[in-house]
């Protein structure tokens, strides 16, 4: 141990980090968290639960515990003594103006933009190509440590006004506010408890879904239940808005809101957890007209898309796992009446709008986009040609519009964003992104791998051009693989910290996601979830077999359903791997549908409450499979104290559980961020770079490397 360390932690009243000697190996003395007799008997199996004090985050021992291990783990990072210089640089490679998200609304382009080092983009709004852009939008002023996070959400069909959502400390609660487009000032209304879902414009009022207000200190623990849709018109105080939907038979159902540019229509979509759902209608141009089921849940999902007259075009996996977009009248959407449109293809849809007469899909092909564009009657017009293999977004418009925004990146092409005209099928750049990396010193490489069962997996793999395959390269894998959600290439500076290193950065296209459509997705959910932790463990040990890297070089990483797969595998292959990062994992999966969005989860997992799903869940679940008298990777567990979809507890009890049975030198720490959510989407850049500066920083130390920074 170093002097500076053992000096640090003398001078500490709570507890010493000390090494232990235990045969040929030093391990660390963890801090001694209390174990409570807690046993539950799921279907006759009796499940010790000992941490189970652990879940009262808001409890005056948890925070003594969260302290205790927060002193803990800086005591070991700050000891790293390149620490210092990986935050540096990460400062200057993340330091770049960058550009995202724009779109049109009537003469007015929105986009965001990033100065470098701001906590928070800024939303900016210009009139016309020549316009002037002007702040429309800044959040780092709503709050000192740029913890205070703003979204953009729709504009009225008229086209004077957008609604905005404030998020806090990386809560998924936020409150809507509206502000004139022409003017940039804000109106008086505010909408508070919803969870970021936006309005639905009709006229100068719109329709939104809201939540009960939580009991005191159970907002960030508390499943949210009891949905309901409102209407509010500009001006009125929230307390005087109508209420009009709400579906009691199920208070755990999610709800969502929509209407149609012409106002002619709203639907509710109703939800009961991540794969498919309801669809219900109403025609607001009949007085009284009820509301009524046009589509029937909860297999597939049915995203409308735009009306053309009292016609629907739908954009649905029901018969068709890849999506296909139908058209259907709305007052018989019987399956029968379906007139199919764009027929399902191999490659998946990605996304599908309307706009300018035209309907501009983005397809999947092998995890990168490609864009087509049809006519509203099915007729494809042209393949959008797209700057390089990588990621598109974006294509949305109002109908008369003529030119649409999407934003276009990859692994080595930073985020710009190219304006498009769906009459000459001409992309023009209009926002570039200037990274101050050296680029075209890097390649990306897609290669197929095979699994435990013979599926073919996609992965890609980011280095340096000309690297050589001797088996000696840190490598970093990633991959998430769940809830029908594509990892596709996008660029992010922070793994160049690893590539100028002689690194690996790859990212495993695992089953569970959406990347080849549903069945895909359905191939690693529920009791198919193994096949997501068997692709993960295949792709590890090919990078290895084929000398990119070797077990003292991988590190291993997810976040969220990701950090469920880091956490499943590590507990099942503990020799993978010398480094591990479970980031914001659902960990505990006998209890992870008694807390906030988990109720959610469960069309996905499966429920210990369940009988038939129990077995499935205990046999994977991370908590419950770290077994005494094992050598686990090194570990840094990652978590934040305001993250209310996957709640802290989950990481609480693995690391304190790890801890406690960890055997060798490995390190386990668990980083636990202060007023931050969940993972990078709930925090500030700053706070962004202090979590990927210990990252990398653990990553190197523990794998015996000095870094050297700049390319050199």
């Amino acid at each position: 141990m170093q002097p500076k360390l053992i000096s640090a932690f003398l001078r500490s009243t709570t507890f010493l980090l000390l090494f232990i000697t235990a045969g040929a190996y030093a391990q660390l003395k963890y801090p001694v968290t209390k174990k409570i007799d807690q046993v539950d008997d799921y279907f006759g199996t009796k499940v010790a639960d000992p941490y189970r004090w652990l879940e009262a985050d808001t409890a005056a021992e948890t925070k003594a515990w969260v302290h205790q291990e927060q002193q803990f783990t800086e005591g070991y990072l700050a000891q790293i003594p390149f620490r210092d210089a990986v935050k540096s640089r990460l400062k200057e490679v993340i330091n770049y103006a960058r550009y995202a998200g724009a779109f049109k609304v009537g003469d007015y382009i929105f986009f965001t933009k990033n100065n470098g080092l701001q906590n928070q983009s800024v939303y900016y709004v210009q009139k016309g190509f020549s316009g002037k852009p002007r702040v429309f939008i800044d959040p780092n002023t709503l709050s000192t440590d740029g913890t205070v996070s703003v979204v953009l959400d729709n504009p009225s069909n008229d086209k004077k006004y957008i609604s905005y959502h404030i998020n806090k400390n990386g809560s998924d609660w936020s409150t809507t506010y509206i502000m004139d487009i022409a003017s940039g000032k804000p109106l008086a209304d505010s909408i508070c408890w919803m969870r970021g879902d936006g309005v639905a414009w009709v006229k100068d009022a719109f329709y939104y879904v809201r939540y009960p207000e939580p009991e005191k200190d159970k907002a960030l623990t508390a499943v949210p239940l009891h949905a309901k849709v409102y209407f509010h018109k500009l001006g009125d105080a929230q307390a005087n808005d109508k209420f009009i939907y709400e579906y009691p038979a199920d208070p755990k159902i999610g709800i969502g809101v929509q209407t149609t540019e012409d106002d002619k229509f709203m639907f509710i979509y109703r939800q009961p957890g991540s794969n498919g759902y309801d669809v219900l209608g109403q025609r607001l141009t009949v007085p009284g007209d009820s509301i009524k089921l046009l589509f029937k849940g909860y297999d597939y999902q049915y995203g409308i898309m735009d009306n053309v007259g009292n016609d629907l075009l739908v954009n649905t996996n029901d018969g068709a796992g890849n999506y296909k977009v139908i058209r259907v009248n709305y007052s018989n959407t019987a399956k029968a009446n379906w007139k199919v449109i764009i027929p399902e293809r191999k490659e998946r849809i990605e996304g599908a709008s309307v706009m300018g007469g035209k309907i501009l899909v983005t397809y999947l092909k092998d995890a990168h986009s490609s864009v087509y564009q049809y006519t509203v009657n099915g007729k494809l017009d042209r393949v959008v040609k797209l700057p390089a293999i990588g990621s598109a977004s974006g294509f949305n418009g109002y109908r008369k519009d003529l030119v649409a925004f999407y934003g276009f990146s990859s692994f080595t092409y930073p985020p710009c964003i190219f304006s498009y005209d769906v009459q000459t099928g001409v992309s023009t750049l209009f926002k570039k992104s200037e990274s101050k990396l050296k680029l075209d010193d890097y390649q990306t490489d897609q290669i197929f791998y095979t699994s435990k069962d013979g599926t073919k997996v996609p992965m890609f793999l980011v280095h340096k051009k000309g690297l050589k395959l001797d088996g000696s390269h840190p490598t970093l894998l990633y991959a998430y693989g769940g809830f029908d959600i594509s990892i596709t290439p996008g660029f992010s500076p922070s793994p160049y910290i690893l590539l100028e290193n002689n690194g690996i950065y790859a990212v495993a296209n695992i089953r569970g996601g959406g990347e080849y459509g549903e069945a895909w997705h359905k191939g690693g959910m529920l009791k198919n979830k193994q096949n997501v932790f068997d692709d993960f463990i295949a792709a590890a040990e090919y990078l290895k077999k084929n000398k990119y890297t070797s077990t003292g070089k991988l590190a291993i990483m997810g976040g969220s359903n990701g950090g469920l797969l880091i956490g499943a595998v590590m507990t099942q292959r503990p020799d993978l791997c010398k480094v591990a990062f479970p980031e914001v994992g659902v960990m505990d999966m006998l209890r992870f549908q008694k807390f906030t969005s988990g109720v959610f989860w469960t069309g996905e997992y499966g429920s210990s409450d369940n009988a038939a799903d129990f077995p499935t869940l205990y046999k994977y679940s991370p908590l419950h499979n770290i077994r005494d008298g094992v050598q686990y990777p090194a570990t840094l567990v990652m978590t934040a104290d305001h993250d209310d979809r996957v709640v802290p507890m989950h990481s609480f009890k693995f690391a304190a559980t790890l801890q406690a049975k960890q055997t060798g030198p490995n390190p386990v720490l668990i980083r636990i961020s202060t007023n931050q959510g969940h993972g990078a989407s709930g925090s500030s850049l700053a706070k962004n770079i202090d979590a990927n500066a210990d990252v990398y920083s653990f990553l190197f130390y523990n794998m015996g490397i000095t870094p050297v920074f700049g390319n050199k």
